[in-house]
């Protein structure tokens, strides 16, 4: 519902001005641990270290060919692929006469109950509700469905059951409808095929349901295999490697405290940066470097309008109207740049005040 270019940036910009600093646009094809180098799209680069930091990639458990069709929520790119197949599902559902294939344009599934599901269920409810009945009066919006599947007992796995319940009682009142301890097996030809049998057809299906490390060709010796992320030890440095790092969601550190890493999440990989950076630093005029220990400051899922829940360390949780612009501050003050947030919160008041969302272009690349 925003603009790309509020909520990224050219990298260019934001390490103007900084010496030694090189940016080159490439693919890395693979990393030579042997010789140390880099391999590239322009070539071969020599290192002393490396910091390998390209996130997580859709996790589809083995069976990609299984949702061919599917929609990820990993890239801007993918982001603006779905809005656009979005709104052309309602400029089809005018045009077709086969009531079949109607429902199918305005049926829309989100799999994952995780806090990116639940938040995009409730998107898709809040355009049902409030926003595209005005654009389209000739369509029965009754006839449009949300549904939201997770293949566990309960929805947003790691907050707290509060969470859950006020979650599953939100999306219920916003008419989305939600079933638990439910697979989907296959999505071929706009079909779903669930693990409880049933069958129906629609047009979009968003993949939330969970994502693995991003391996680079050369590292695999690294990767757990579980997971495909690369265990690393208290400082970050690859286990077994010779000057490599791993952060974020690539990263695996196992201890006591978290036996299976830390969470894929944005803080995670924040705070590892931040301390990788002062450790390299103090290598380098040969100085102690400090371990890392994640500072869990609480986690949060927005549902809609007026609607999220955040739960703190402590046992410390609350929910409403009040967590959700507790939820619109963090992401806000994460925005890079005075010009992005001073858009954003322009957008969100705009939309907030007037139950329209701004951006409803469909935009295609043309060759």
């Amino acid at each position: 519902g925003l603009e790309p270019s509020s909520i990224t940036g050219p990298l260019r910009k934001l390490f103007k001005g900084k010496k030694n600093f090189y940016f080159r646009l490439a693919e890395v094809e693979s990393i030579d641990t042997n010789n140390k180098k880099v391999l590239t799209s322009l070539g071969a680069l020599d290192y002393d270290m490396v910091v390998v930091a390209n996130g997580a990639k859709t996790n589809y458990f083995g069976h990609e060919e299984n949702y061919h069709g599917a929609y990820p929520l990993k890239q801007v790119s993918q982001a603006l692929s779905l809005r656009n197949s979005t709104l052309r599902c309602f400029e089809d559902a005018l045009i077709v006469t086969d009531p079949e294939e109607q429902q199918a344009l305005l049926s829309f599934v989100v799999v994952g109950g995780g806090p990116t599901g639940v938040e995009v269920s409730g998107a898709f409810s809040e355009l049902k509700l409030n926003v595209l009945p005005k654009d389209y009066p000739e369509l029965d919006f009754s006839k449009m469905k949300v549904y939201l599947i997770e293949g566990s007992p309960r929805l947003l796995n790691g907050m707290s059951d509060k969470s859950h319940d006020h979650a599953m009682k939100a999306l219920q009142q916003m008419d989305v409808e939600v079933r638990l301890n439910t697979r989907v097996n296959s999505y071929k030809n706009q079909e779903l095929e669930l693990s409880d049998g049933s069958k129906f057809k629609a047009n979009t299906l968003v993949w939330a349901a969970g994502v693995t490390g991003n391996l680079i060709s050369g590292l695999e010796s690294y990767g757990h295999p579980a997971t495909n992320r690369m265990l690393v030890d208290e400082h970050n440095l690859v286990k077994g490697s010779d000057g490599i790092y791993a952060l974020g969601d690539i990263s695996l550190m196992i201890s006591d405290e978290h036996p299976r890493g830390h969470p894929q999440l944005a803080p995670v990989a924040l705070q590892q940066a931040e301390l990788l950076a002062r450790n390299l630093k103090a290598k380098s005029q040969s100085k102690p470097l400090k371990a890392f220990h994640y500072r869990d400051k609480g986690s949060m899922a927005t549902i809609g309008r007026n609607r999220a829940v955040v739960d703190l360390p402590k046992n410390v949780h609350f929910k409403g109207i009040f967590a959700w612009f507790v939820w619109m501050f963090i992401h806000l003050m994460s925005i890079i740049g005075f010009r992005n947030k001073a858009v954003i919160l322009f957008n969100w008041v705009w939309n907030y005040v007037t139950y329209d969302r701004s951006i409803r272009l469909i935009l295609r690349a043309r060759s």
